[in-house]
């Protein structure tokens, strides 16, 4: 594996491409189990699916922390970059 400073920068944007459609597809599933809390007589489930909301909400932090290493400082132009691969999964 190349270092760090040897990958291309397509290789780089794939990487991102790949964080971000990881981290739309957790706030899909946090969104889904934010909805559902609450919803049970059961305390038992509704503790359950907290846990499992907060679970995906901590895992969304913690790509876009990734992402935000990863990406380089252009500011604007990475800003439209993360709207177009969210547009494309529908986000």
């Amino acid at each position: 594996m190349p270092h760090e400073g040897g990958m291309s920068d397509e290789y780089e944007h794939g990487r991102r491409d790949g964080l971000r459609l990881a981290l739309a597809i957790l706030a899909a599933e946090e969104g889904k189990w934010a909805a559902l809390v609450g919803e049970s007589p059961s305390w038992r489930t509704n503790q359950t699916r907290e846990v499992r909301r907060k679970m995906l909400e901590v895992a969304q932090k913690r790509i876009q922390t990734i992402l935000n290493r990863m990406t380089p400082s252009e500011g604007e132009a990475i800003s439209d970059e993360l709207a177009a691969a969210l547009d494309k999964v529908g986000l």
